[in-house]
């Protein structure tokens, strides 16, 4: 079995509804995101996946969140965007523009000592 991982990133502004404390005000973060791939096979040049290629889907699929206030994106307009429901996110999409290569997680850093792995 092989695991690809990739890292990326976003720089966005979010605010927690229901929260009671600081971040139910508007304030930003530089998401860090490391997704992670599994195969069993290889293609006919012995790779999972061409890196060049992914990185360039996955930037791209990033491109949407990144420097915006992410409550103002349809998805999050009634879903709180905690870090925890920005991977569930990405996995779900994400991993639609992969197939059929399968995502085993996301994993998103909201700080160097605060993340949040997500998958089914």
């Amino acid at each position: 079995m092989f695991e690809l991982s990739i890292k990326g990133h976003i720089a966005s502004a979010h605010f927690l509804r229901g929260y009671d404390g600081p971040c139910k005000d508007l304030h930003g973060h530089t998401w860090k995101i490391e997704l992670t791939i599994l195969s069993k096979e290889l293609n006919d040049i012995g790779l999972v996946v061409d890196f060049k290629e992914l990185k360039c889907k996955f930037n791209s699929f990033l491109d949407s969140l990144d420097h915006v206030n992410l409550n103002d994106l349809p998805y999050f307009k009634e879903i709180n965007p905690s870090t925890e429901n920005i991977a569930r996110y990405i996995y779900q999409n994400f991993s639609k523009e992969i197939n059929p290569l399968k995502l085993k997680h996301v994993q998103v850093w909201e700080s160097d000592t605060a993340s949040v792995t997500y998958y089914e």
